[in-house]
């Protein structure tokens, strides 16, 4: 016998104010006319309408819409994906002219058909945006791409700015709700990314709210740093459909502003923390931190040696 899952109500810090000025739209008829997915779309981001309409940035979803994992906190479509695009690389490179973008996020859907996960789109992407925008940030956000060393190699060799993967969940909770991917593989992940480029600021993002403890959540800071991992994002997870998991709890901003000050004394130097925050959310922002806070060690660094 099964029991019927109680639905918490959500609160009023909750609420989202929607901006459909011309910014908005004008990016909206940008990525329909390039043929271009975007994960603010796709996954249902509860700041498109900030992000689009008043910060004019925006997240590229590359290697096309469709995704080989089924995990049960995403309302990404999942099943057979199309072939390759490979012009798509070129139209991301093209659309980041047109926005006219200071930082541009490129994250991908996971690509477990693929050998080597995407990474050589995703590379090339990375050098598309770089030769048509040379002053454009670039930020990646892939899956695991199984956790081949030449597939992470082949991405981080393209050098992009940040190098983002999320772990999403604590360790106990990963089996029930990331399909096929794996706690420690995703760690790894992050390390080898740190190890190839160690100039690259390396970042993941955590959702609160599906059943996890306090102390579960300083396990996962304590890993990322144990990895190295210079950012870490952490925001409220909301269901995006009846079919997916139920949210257990709803943090309010004063939880969210304790971890924040959990995380930042744990050594990252830079943490975005609060109800509606998302991987790459004020992402512009966060690589400007994570440069400060890389230049202020140096600094500190050159004056011990010459004190």
């Amino acid at each position: 016998m099964t029991t019927k899952q109680t639905h918490i109500r959500k609160p009023d810090w909750l609420k989202i104010r929607l901006n459909t000025n011309e910014n908005y739209k004008g990016l909206k008829k940008i990525m329909r006319e390039n043929n271009l997915n975007t994960v603010c779309e796709e996954a249902k981001c509860p700041n498109i309408h900030e992000c689009w309409g008043t910060r004019r940035t925006a997240t590229f979803m590359i290697l096309g819409a469709i995704c080989t994992r089924a995990c049960r906190f995403c309302a990404v479509k999942t099943g057979l994906p199309n072939e390759l695009d490979l012009g798509e690389p070129e139209r991301v490179a093209d659309s980041v002219v047109l926005m006219n973008l200071k930082h541009v996020v490129v994250t991908a859907v996971a690509r477990d058909d693929l050998k080597d996960g995407g990474a050589a789109v995703f590379a090339e992407t990375v050098r598309a945006i770089r030769r048509k925008n040379p002053f454009t940030t670039i930020e990646v956000l892939p899956s695991d791409m199984g956790g081949i060393e030449g597939n992470i190699q082949m991405l981080m060799d393209a050098k992009p700015d940040i190098l983002n993967h999320n772990i999403e969940t604590v360790r106990r909770l990963t089996p029930r709700v990331r399909a096929r991917a794996k706690y420690d593989r995703s760690l790894e992940l992050l390390r080898r990314s740190k190890e190839l480029q160690p100039d690259i600021p390396t970042k993941s993002s955590l959702m609160v709210g599906l059943g996890e403890t306090k102390e579960e959540i300083i396990e996962v800071m304590d890993d990322l740093r144990a990895n190295n991992v210079d950012i870490m994002t952490i925001g409220q997870y909301l269901q995006p459909s009846k079919k997916h998991l139920v949210v257990q709890k709803y943090y309010s901003p004063l939880e969210f502003g304790e971890l924040r000050k959990i995380a930042m004394s744990k050594g990252f130097s830079h943490c975005e923390a609060g109800p509606l925050v998302r991987s790459s959310y004020h992402a512009d922002e966060q690589v400007n931190a994570a440069a400060k806070e890389k230049q202020r060690i140096g600094d500190e660094q050159l004056a011990l040696k010459t004190s």
